[in-house]
């Protein structure tokens, strides 16, 4: 499945330490393989056509994409540093997700 980013999300993975993003690409390297039928723990859907990649490590990555036509789409990502997701940051996702429909 061919993956499709938003120029935000190249520019955060960028701005990642070369071994964050090193596992960053390896997770968006799955997801181009598998699709939709990548699940947890590299994918969890959050409703609404919405999913999160979440890669582990030093730090705790997320990446918000949606299929959208024949390719997924990373929409936003950040570094999560709480349990719960920021309602600031999924509310970015949603209006990214918005924009492509």
């Amino acid at each position: 499945m061919e993956v499709k980013s938003n120029p935000s999300v190249d520019k955060f993975i960028l701005s990642l330490e070369i071994s964050v993003a090193a596992k960053v690409v390896k997770t968006v390297l799955l997801l181009k393989e598998f699709g939709h039928r990548l699940t947890m723990p590299q994918s969890k859907s959050l409703g609404n056509g919405l999913f999160e990649l979440r890669i582990r490590g030093s730090k705790e990555i997320r990446i918000f994409y949606c299929f959208h036509e024949r390719f997924a789409q990373l929409l936003h990502g950040f570094v999560k540093k709480t349990q719960q997701t920021p309602r600031k940051e999924l509310n970015t996702a949603v209006a990214k997700l918005r924009m492509l429909t």
